[in-house]
């Protein structure tokens, strides 16, 4: 029987899920090695379906471009996220970090510089080169033309009109959707779209993408899994990454003010994993309340809702402490930023754990990704409907 998503049927679309979190997406890198390892020797993308937010989006972009050949996609992720170094992702070196810190403290000593107020914290030039130079996004159209891939969606907030904003590219017309804060716009997806997806705020600077400036896909976005559900996918991986451990949260007494850092760490914990969890409780939800129903009102049409079949996976392990052992291989300029701001503070590293682009940390976390998929390996066959 072989891969059933190899065939792209449309009763029979996988979707891939890939969550945003800077480095942290690393993680979603080792998963799919090993499903590449699962299914070899076949090379066909087994996901028709793929959805990308922020660092997910580049993922994803990678996947839909080499999607004629799964196994070399993975080779090349895999080679670029386990060779990682801050400065290909934003300048790092100290001329770099004090202009762009110069520069903030002149605009708020001065009470701004008006147009030429600062942007962001770091410059992501080198990112946008490396991806140009990896990324041919041109021939996403061929993927699919070739039938290697159904559609691949990419997800940016607007800060002018407040909407989360899923830009798809598919093999055929796909109506667009007008949902609540949330819309679907077809698209050639190009690099200002990773680069826009991609933009964590304050952090990075926003990209222009016609009208309007949009930054990382995380911010609004309340219904993650939709995009997938829209571009005709009927059942869902998702690869998350947010260790989810039956360990109950242990509520220290707290000595001192939050520093910067753990704050902003948790404003980006809020913005990167809290809706992919709201959104996976909620479609669980809508399952159980379908399996109540008798089927034969869903066979023909009289419930509109389907059942969808979803399957997560999550680090086994708390990514920011797997950031605390590496913080010392950040540059010394940015290691020195984020030391003023409370960042390598044992409480404070969920900042770290997004910015650490770095080849140790990231090859850890593809360790940890292809470690939790292997050792799941029946299920994850199981979903896919693998026949080994």
């Amino acid at each position: 029987m072989g891969w059933l998503a190899d065939k792209q049927t449309a009763d029979a679309r996988v979707g891939l899920i890939l969550a945003g979190g800077g480095a942290r997406a690393a993680y979603q890198v080792g998963v799919l090695k090993a499903i590449a390892r699962m299914r070899a020797p076949l090379t066909h993308n087994p996901f028709p379906v793929i959805c990308g937010t922020s660092a997910g989006a580049i993922n994803a972009t990678a996947l839909s471009v080499y999607a004629a050949d799964f196994q070399d996609a993975i080779s090349r992720l895999v080679g670029v996220w386990g060779h990682f170094t801050v400065d290909q992702v934003f300048r790092s070196d100290a001329i770099g970090v004090s202009k762009s810190a110069l520069h903030w403290l002149a605009a708020m000593m001065l009470g701004g510089l008006g147009r030429h107020n600062p942007t962001a914290l770091f410059d992501r030039t080198p990112l946008e080169q490396l991806l140009r130079s990896y990324l041919p996004c041109e021939r996403i159209a061929d993927s699919i033309a070739d039938g290697h891939l159904h559609a691949l969606s990419v997800t940016a907030s607007g800060y002018t009109s407040g909407q989360s904003v899923t830009f798809y590219q598919s093999a055929e017309k796909i109506e667009p959707w007008d949902r609540a804060i949330r819309v679907g716009c077809p698209a050639q997806i190009t690099i200002e779209h990773l680069m826009a997806s991609s933009a964590i705020p304050f952090i990075f600077q926003a990209v222009k993408i016609n009208r309007e400036y949009f930054g990382d896909g995380s911010m609004r976005q309340i219904a993650p899994i939709s995009p997938a559900l829209h571009l005709g996918a009927d059942r869902i991986l998702v690869i998350g990454v947010r260790s989810h451990n039956d360990a109950a949260v242990v509520r220290e007494k707290t000595h001192g003010y939050p520093s910067m850092a753990q704050i902003a760490g948790h404003v980006l914990n809020s913005i990167f994993l809290d809706s992919m969890d709201a959104d996976l409780e909620r479609l669980k939800r809508i399952n159980r309340t379908l399996e109540l129903i008798p089927r034969k009102l869903i066979d023909d049409g009289s419930i509109k809702l389907k059942p969808v079949k979803v399957l997560e996976i999550n680090p086994s392990r708390d990514i920011s402490k797997i950031a605390q052992q590496h913080a010392q291989r950040l540059p010394p300029a940015v290691r020195f930023f984020l030391r003023g701001i409370g960042g390598l503070n044992s409480n404070s590293t969920s900042l770290l754990s997004y910015l650490l682009f770095d080849k140790a940390y990231c090859r850890d976390l593809i360790a940890l990704g292809y470690a939790d998929t292997i050792n799941r390996r029946d299920e994850v066959l199981a979903f896919l409907d693998v026949t080994r």
